[in-house]
């Protein structure tokens, strides 16, 4: 199995990296420093890389990137910078998503491609009847104006639902959404739900980034896991516990 990750070089994606190189799966990824990048991870006859910013790749490009691998994942975010947050590229994770998933269906692969989003509780999944309550509406409406990678974030997930659908011939998709995101050492017991279970504006909870490339990595090497949440939006929680066996 090849996977080809975008947004690698992130706290988040070189974890999912190194996750899926324990597990036998060839890597694809594309990162704007590959020796820095090989620092993180080290070296592993398993992983490829493309010296490349996603965007700045050709639509002739990408499909050559995209051809022979069985699942892609954007693990893509804005850095916490001003320069991060309000300049260029604006729509940066919606884009790349789009012309990935363009990519794809230029080779009509016979096989569906597995498509994973790393996005955020934040987002709301419009087609679920999910509990938000007023002041937390206003609070993500000011979100949504004040903070541009926030709509960028909705913006990539609604492509995926609305666009893609659940019925596509070419490929299949999650949308994994972590609450807030924490640096832990290793795997720890973590829950999964189909909606979130708390506020993430007055409530929010905590998911470690190992976690979440743990629960990415799985899903995609373990064909009952991803047809329980294929086509869904499922949100991961750290358990409050101190196991080390994810739930």
């Amino acid at each position: 199995m090849t996977v080809l990750v975008v947004g690698a070089s992130g706290a988040t994606g070189r974890l999912l990296v190194s996750q899926l190189l324990a597990r036998g799966v060839s890597v694809r990824a594309i990162v704007r420093n590959p020796d820095r990048f090989v620092e993180m991870v080290g070296v592993h006859e398993n992983l490829s890389l493309v010296h490349a910013v996603v965007l700045d790749l050709s639509s002739a490009e990408l499909a050559r990137h995209v051809e022979g691998c069985e699942a892609l994942v954007s693990c893509l975010g804005h850095t916490l910078s001003f320069k991060g947050v309000y300049g260029q590229p604006r729509r940066l994770v919606s884009n790349a998503l789009q012309r990935l998933c363009t990519a794809v269906k230029v080779h009509a692969p016979s096989k569906s491609v597995k498509v994973v989003l790393m996005n955020s509780t934040g987002c709301q999944h419009s087609e679920l009847p999910e509990s938000v309550s007023w002041a937390e509406r206003c609070v993500v409406s000011a979100i949504r104006l004040l903070v541009p990678p926030h709509a960028d974030n909705e913006q990539a997930a609604a492509y995926l639902r609305q666009h893609i659908g659940p019925d596509d011939p070419h490929i299949e998709w999650v949308i994994v959404r972590p609450d807030t995101l924490v640096d832990h050492d290793a795997v720890s017991a973590y829950t999964l739900h189909a909606s979130p279970t708390r506020s993430a504006i007055f409530d929010p909870g905590k998911t470690s980034r190992c976690n979440v490339g743990h629960f990415m990595s799985e899903l995609l090497t373990h064909a009952e896991l991803w047809d329980a949440w294929k086509g869904q939006s499922p949100v991961i929680y750290n358990r409050a516990t101190s196991t080390t066996s994810p739930e």
